[in-house]
């Protein structure tokens, strides 16, 4: 890794240098636009409508309009800005980890002692870990003055930038005003539901199944070309249904229930709970994608534990051509086990 910034945490006379890496990347399969006649790749070009040049982007400033008079910055402008010039990632307060609403998470970073000692790194580290309590931050990076979230992930401190409290829209839907009613036996059937799919969170579980659909198609079609057969290729695609509203609820929990105990009864690919891992999809010719770890807010011991982070990105596994992706499923409880071995045994001894 790169980084990307160099400064310190400051709190208090204690004094951090650290330097900064992304912590998260893009998986996708990275694609450019062509013509559709010829295949000729399309370029954007920075044109002045004044006098119609090609303008290179060192020679490029930014301007701001307010309807009747335009202002150009250029980069000194920006250079001169005070919190431009900052190295420091200020700790403001610390707060209960819990109280930073994930939506406000926004980009993650991590952390790595920039000096011949980590001693005060290591003692921010423990000190956020033993205090259960996440660092409020700010500093100023890319032309713009961010908030953060300081905390432990790993062993390593992890800074999560936050977005302010005006970029959060609220969430006013008038279909909410009148409230359903929800009868007792709907909650508790749905509760029900609910537990039927209860799992440990593992991000390596999932893939992402429009990049590996994508990584076939492309591979088929660089060995079939345009006579590419994309029902031979994915398998016949069940129609979508329109989503009718379900008009009785309860015959949909139970059909839901029963449906997910069937699932789980015929043997899918399981583990126990945080016991073991759940397998992915099966192996095919398209080849692995890009990898990328996401970062995760819940940190070493108990700092972070109870806040999460949004963004998350796991290594894409290989898929069979006409093998849909796999449904992660839970395990069976151990009793249920142990009640197919015994009848596996007393099969047995019958045809023995």
């Amino acid at each position: 890794m790169r980084a990307i910034w160099k400064g310190a945490i400051t709190f208090g006379l204690v004094n951090v240098p650290v330097k900064v890496y992304s912590a998260t990347e893009d998986h996708d399969v990275p694609l450019h636009q062509v013509h559709d006649k010829d295949g000729g790749r399309i370029r954007y070009r920075r044109v002045c409508e004044i006098d119609g040049e090609v303008v290179p982007y060192e020679h490029i400033d930014k301007a701001y309009d307010d309807g009747e008079r335009t202002v150009v910055l250029t980069s000194e402008d920006f250079a001169a800005l005070p919190a431009e010039r900052s190295r420091e990632i200020e700790v403001v307060e610390f707060v209960p980890s819990e109280q930073i609403d994930p939506l406000l998470l926004d980009r993650s970073y991590y952390l790595e002692p920039d000096s011949k000692s980590n001693k005060a790194y290591v003692l921010m580290r423990r000190t956020l870990e033993e205090t259960d309590r996440t660092a409020i931050v700010k500093f100023a990076l890319r032309q713009r003055t961010r908030l953060a979230a300081l905390r432990v992930r790993d062993d390593v401190l992890v800074l999560q930038t936050l977005l302010w409290a005006d970029e959060v829209r609220e969430a006013a839907f008038p279909s909410l005003d009148d409230e359903a009613r929800v009868t007792d036996k709907e909650l508790a059937m749905s509760a029900q539901l609910v537990a039927s799919f209860e799992a440990d969170f593992t991000p390596e579980d999932y893939e992402d199944d429009y990049q590996a659909q994508l990584r076939q198609l492309i591979e088929a079609k660089l060995e079939q070309g345009d006579a590419l057969d994309t029902a031979e290729t994915f398998g016949e695609q069940p129609e979508e249904s329109e989503g009718a509203e379900v008009i009785d609820l309860m015959e949909a929990l139970r059909k839901s229930v029963a449906s997910s105990k069937s699932s789980r009864a015929s043997g899918g690919k399981a583990s126990g709970s945080g016991s073991g891992s759940r397998s992915g999809s099966g192996s095919g010719s398209t080849g692995k994608s890009g990898s990328g770890r996401a970062s995760s807010s819940s940190g070493k011991g108990s700092s972070g534990s109870r806040s999460t982070s949004a963004s998350k990105s796991s290594g894409t596994k290989e898929k069979a051509a006409s093998k849909p992706a796999a449904k992660k499923s839970t395990s069976r409880a151990a009793s249920t086990k142990e009640k197919s071995t015994t009848s596996k045994t007393t099969r047995k001894k019958a045809s023995a």
